[in-house]
């Protein structure tokens, strides 16, 4: 096993509230909110494996692509952590194509405060952030895959009971998607 961070990229969600899929809505750095993520990524974990969990991202057609059931997140990465072909990484970070306010020194910082809160890749750290588990934006432990394969919950509070977690409180800007109309203007002015 490699000592590398993943990035687990959920692109499945319809996007009804903003009138179609998130994940290929043009980002203002360039590229789509997707390609967003993945470039920071790279950035921040130079070559560690990326997987797209749901729709492709046309700015990254090449990386590999899981089938999402179209049932939620959390049904989503039970069936990411069912498949054969998943690459070796020590943790993931597990990542909705709407949260796009994140930047590098903000995934930097709280990379460090995951891996102090779970210095042996054991749990799903996630954040406490505004009184709520953020279990997206997390980093999940590639050991933890065959127990969320064997979870049964379509709910991702459900799926955090299956495996060990740690919850590290933040209130980083990050954590807030973007899902409404409202939500995009303050994010865009």
């Amino acid at each position: 096993m490699t000592a590398s961070t993943g990035l687990l990229l959920l692109t499945g969600g319809k996007g009804e509230r903003l009138g179609g899929p998130k994940h290929d809505r043009h980002h203002p750095d360039g590229g789509s909110w997707g390609g967003h993520l993945v470039a920071l990524h790279r950035k921040v974990f130079g070559d560690g494996p990326v997987c797209i969990l749901g729709e492709p991202l046309p700015d990254h057609p090449d990386l590999p692509l899981f089938k999402d059931p179209k049932e939620g997140p959390a049904v989503a990465l039970r069936a990411w952590a069912a498949a054969e072909s998943v690459p070796d990484a020590e943790r993931w970070w597990v990542v909705a194509c709407d949260m796009v306010r994140w930047d590098e020194a903000d995934l930097r910082s709280w990379h460090r405060e995951a891996q102090a809160a779970d210095p042996e890749a054991r749990a799903w750290v996630i954040a406490e952030s505004a009184g709520h588990q953020q279990p997206l934006g997390g980093f999940l432990s590639h050991s933890l895959r065959p127990a969320l394969a064997a979870g049964t919950g379509s709910s991702l509070r459900a799926l955090l009971e299956t495996v060990p977690t740690c919850a590290v409180p933040s209130a980083l800007a990050a954590w807030e998607d973007i899902d409404t109309e409202q939500a995009l203007k303050e994010w865009q002015a």
